[in-house]
């Protein structure tokens, strides 16, 4: 028998020695992806409001599709809490209250500081890029005429900061948040607290800490951005 080799008549075992069988695939786009993207954008822009039914046949039938791909999108929309499958109900856009975005926003305030951090330590190329631009369209908006463009350039902000981190599991959890933290802060936060300009000016400090290089400040000003909306959120509920 050779060694390193378990020989068997009816199965054979491969050495663990040898070459992969599999070679990892490049990750990509699918019609389920274009279909997801597209519902999300109905949602977070409030062309398709919270609380609303979402019709397999309907959202195939306007979106040129069959059905197939609409379900594969409706199950991963829900498993980052934009949308709700119910047996009784089928599929309905999230409805958020304060305690529920309060939920989210912990979350937040456990993952982003430090991802910040670690993004502002590993310096990549495009992080500072990325932030200016979105912060720059954040700008633009700040008459509150459009909140759901300016809460998403506000996200796009927050991404471009914390994705360059080096731990890819915290990337995709704030990733999962991303949906309700921009459907929440539009139908919950800013109808009570219209704050968007105070955390324009805090965004606009948290990008000049990353820009230094500052790590330790930038996670600083991270988690009191952060925590700000959890107090808020927590005083809400308080109250009610």
């Amino acid at each position: 028998m050779n060694e390193g080799v378990d020989v068997r008549d009816d199965i054979p075992v491969y050495n663990i020695s040898e070459e992969p069988v599999l070679r990892p695939v490049a990750r990509s786009i699918t019609r389920t992806d274009l279909v997801a993207d597209s519902i999300r954008a109905a949602i977070l822009s409030g062309r398709i409001r919270p609380g609303e039914t979402l019709v397999e046949r309907r959202l195939a039938e306007q979106l040129g599709v069959s059905k197939t791909p609409v379900r594969e999108a409706l199950i991963g929309l829900a498993s980052t809490g934009l949308v709700v499958i119910s047996p009784n109900r089928g599929v309905s856009v999230r409805v958020l209250d304060a305690a529920d975005l309060r939920k989210a926003q912990e979350l937040r305030l456990l993952l982003e500081p430090w991802a910040v951090a670690s993004s502002t330590r590993a310096g990549r190329a495009g992080t500072l890029a990325d932030a200016r631009g979105a912060l720059g369209e954040a700008g633009e908006l700040l008459s509150g005429e459009d909140p759901t463009a300016l809460s998403l350039a506000n996200r796009r902000f927050h991404r471009a900061l914390y994705s360059g981190c080096d731990n890819e599991l915290v990337s995709a959890q704030l990733d999962n948040l991303q949906d309700l933290t921009a459907l929440g802060t539009v139908s919950v936060l800013w109808r009570r607290w219209p704050t968007w300009r105070e955390e324009h000016a805090e965004h606009e400090e948290i990008l000049a800490a990353v820009a230094s290089g500052n790590a330790a400040l930038a996670e600083r000003l991270t988690r009191a951005h952060v925590k700000r909306t959890v107090t808020h959120l927590a005083r809400s509920q308080d109250k009610d």
